[in-house]
């Protein structure tokens, strides 16, 4: 069994949790551009983790270790949030323990 590594208290991490407010063709035809947008903040580690939710309600994206500052503004650049698709609801931590590689 691998251990979890301890880090330190100044480690914040905020789930961003969407709610779609259009019917799923309107959500549909703005999916190309939120990916895309969501594959660059991957790329540059404000995101590391993003999907569905398992019912199509909506999705959920993790940050990396940013401030409250940084995850609203990628909230407020989604695509999803332009388009008036979806809402987001944020929620911060302190990252007490995580996988490693995380």
């Amino acid at each position: 069994m691998r251990s979890a590594v301890s880090v330190t208290v100044d480690d914040v991490f905020h789930v961003l949790k969407s709610t779609y407010l259009k019917s799923p063709e309107e959500v549909q035809q703005v999916r190309p551009a939120h990916k895309e947008y969501l594959q660059g903040e991957l790329d540059a580690g404000r995101i590391v983790l993003a999907g569905p939710l398992d019912d199509f309600t909506g999705g959920v994206l993790i940050t990396g270790d940013i401030s409250a500052e940084e995850a609203d503004d990628v909230v407020a650049r989604d695509p999803y949030t332009s388009a008036g698709v979806a809402r987001y609801e944020r929620s911060s931590f302190n990252c007490t323990f995580r996988a490693p590689g995380l």
